[in-house]
């Protein structure tokens, strides 16, 4: 392999590297929610978010139980890690697509990519006030599924 080629790998791991740090990183370091409550005022929210309540994680979530901050970083540290896994798959297709002849950069890119979300959850369970869940690799599936559509989407116009 040559080295541009296996330059094409750097982005990958780049970005576990950057996913490694963040899982290793106790909740207190990383909560927004005084950002939030300090720069924002989402005070508006509240009778909008209030009728929504659900468990995740043996938790009930609602703005009776968090706040509305606490509701509200809830959405972005999910959607955090919907994102996150959806780049991953991006960099595996790019670096299968730039680096291999395989016809099957999809499945693996997609193999590759939740196979790191179940590493980064076991990993989590090392860190402190952090705790692996299965439901957070659902959404990290969630992320590489729709990066596959989006990639399988663009090959199949770009072939008509």
């Amino acid at each position: 392999m040559s080295v541009k080629k296996l330059a094409y790998w750097l982005l990958p791991v780049a970005w576990m590297g950057m996913l490694f740090y963040s899982s290793s990183t106790p909740y207190q370091e990383q909560t927004l929610k005084p950002f939030l409550a300090s720069y924002m005022d989402l005070s508006f929210l509240k009778p909008l978010l209030h009728p929504i309540v659900f468990t995740y994680h043996h938790t009930i979530v609602s703005v009776e139980q968090l706040g509305v901050e606490g509701f509200v970083e809830f959405f972005i540290r999910k959607g955090a890690h919907l994102g996150s896994f959806f780049i991953l798959f991006g960099l595996f297709y790019i670096a299968l697509h730039k680096g291999t002849a395989s016809e099957k950069k999809r499945l693996w890119s997609l193999l590759l990519t939740i196979s790191y979300a179940v590493i980064d959850e076991m990993h989590q369970g090392f860190t402190p006030n952090r705790t692996p869940y299965y439901g957070d690799v659902i959404i990290d599936t969630a992320g590489a599924l729709l990066a596959l559509l989006l990639v399988t989407t663009f090959r199949n116009k770009k072939q008509k």
